[in-house]
């Protein structure tokens, strides 16, 4: 007989649940989100198993919506993530993030020289790639790649 399926996070009666994060990048979502300064209650749970990601993680926001612009900013760090909007313990709502075309104040410019690393100048990229996202500096021109994305 086969095991009733076992919930690993509990539900909530209101509020966002963030799934499909790469578990390495959990704590960049948070960070990106601001999650750290909330008064809401929030679960989440990481290195839960995935078919499409090996291991993912998710994020339960109790009582919290976001603007789209505030989500599509994740897509930085989880391009494949979920959105589930509850109300009343129900999904009524499912969104998919987009990287946006612009991205300012979130990533550091990996170049060195560039004057976003030494004055108090906000970072803005143009993104050139959605895929394996790239992000080419309003500054000085240089591309900053996945692997060297820094959020700040």
């Amino acid at each position: 007989m086969e095991e009733p399926k076992q919930l690993s996070v509990s539900a909530i009666e209101n509020g966002t649940v963030i799934d499909h994060i790469p578990a390495k990048n959990l704590f960049k979502v948070i960070q990106i989100l601001g999650l750290d300064r909330f008064d809401n209650q929030i679960t989440f749970g990481t290195n839960l198993e995935s078919k499409k990601l090996g291991k993912k993680a998710i994020i339960k926001i109790a009582g919290k919506f976001f603007e789209d612009a505030d989500i599509n900013r994740i897509a930085l760090v989880a391009p494949d993530a979920k959105l589930n909007i509850i109300r009343d313990y129900e999904v009524v709502e499912k969104k998919v993030v987009e990287v946006p075309d612009f991205i300012t104040g979130i990533a550091k410019c990996m170049n060195p020289k560039c004057i976003t690393n030494y004055e108090q100048v906000k970072t803005r990229f143009r993104v050139v790639s959605k895929k394996n996202v790239a992000l080419k500096c309003h500054y000085c021109e240089k591309i900053t790649t996945q692997e060297n994305l820094q959020i700040i």
